[in-house]
């Protein structure tokens, strides 16, 4: 399996982060996936505790990581040639930094899917939206 980024792509921090990842990080092969577009995928992370709507999911074969420490082992992987991500890498590359600046990042996340009219959770608009249809069919 390729190593596999899966990012909530209705966060505008979250898809800048994940395509400079893929484009600039330095990390051949690296996937990047939008959870927010990936129902059966985020059903299975789900089950297996790893929520989108707290945080991305890094995937390489048996090993899966989840929110900061997600993060800090994509840092970790990259070479980055671009002055950004450099500067997260450095921010982001030791888990114990990662675990206490995650929360920030979540919290700016949260802000802005409010202000884009999102869920926090793809599943909770998946739920409402499936409740909505069925209301409508009958």
């Amino acid at each position: 399996m390729t190593l596999t980024l899966v990012y909530d792509g209705g966060c505008p921090f979250c898809s800048q982060f994940a395509l400079r990842s893929e484009l600039l990080g330095g990390i051949s092969g690296m996937q990047i996936l939008d959870g927010r577009q990936e129902h059966a995928l985020r059903q299975t992370l789900a089950a297996k505790g790893m929520n989108l709507a707290n945080g991305a999911v890094l995937l390489d074969e048996d090993d899966a990581w989840h929110g900061s420490a997600a993060i800090a082992e994509l840092s970790r992987r990259m070479e980055p040639s671009d002055a950004l991500l450099r500067v997260l890498v450095g921010l982001f590359g030791r888990p114990e930094r990662a675990a206490f600046l995650y929360p920030g990042l979540l919290l700016a996340r949260r802000l802005l899917l409010v202000c884009k009219g999102l869920p926090e959770d793809p599943d909770a608009f998946d739920a409402k939206r499936a409740k909505k249809v069925a209301n409508e069919v009958r």
